[in-house]
């Protein structure tokens, strides 16, 4: 039995990376009218960008796959003003679908807690 579970756990860190998935859109004026479309990212795009530009009233969301130094550059640019004018940007690369709702989000990463849980059975024999 802890063979097995070794091999399991083994398999998970040294098995090849998964293409993230996000969702896209390009100009949607609501999140839930951009959520309708994902893509899977291809290399070296490994993370979910969004950019929310607000005037006034009006928003345009934008959400692609990006680079996470793409992502994280445009991220420090971003600004905006007292009236609430202007562009945010997110990124994220934690699971598929992370860019939902345009905020990073704190989820629970599967192969952490099976690699967490695995590491406290390996101890406790």
């Amino acid at each position: 039995m802890k063979m097995l579970l070794s091999l399991a756990l083994l398999s998970l860190l040294f098995s090849p990376a998964l293409s993230l998935e996000c969702y896209v859109c390009s100009a949607a004026t609501t999140n839930e009218e951009c959520n309708q479309n994902t893509q899977k990212c291809q290399a070296p795009l490994d993370t979910c960008m969004t950019v929310v530009d607000t005037l006034g009233a009006t928003k345009a969301i934008v959400k692609q796959c990006s680079s996470q130094a793409t992502c994280k550059g445009a991220a420090s640019t971003a600004s905006v003003d007292s009236n609430g004018n202007g562009n945010t940007i997110s990124c994220c690369n934690s699971y598929n679908l992370c860019n939902f709702s345009g905020a990073e989000s704190v989820h629970v990463h599967v192969t952490l807690v099976l690699l967490s849980v695995g590491v406290l059975l390996l101890l406790s024999h």
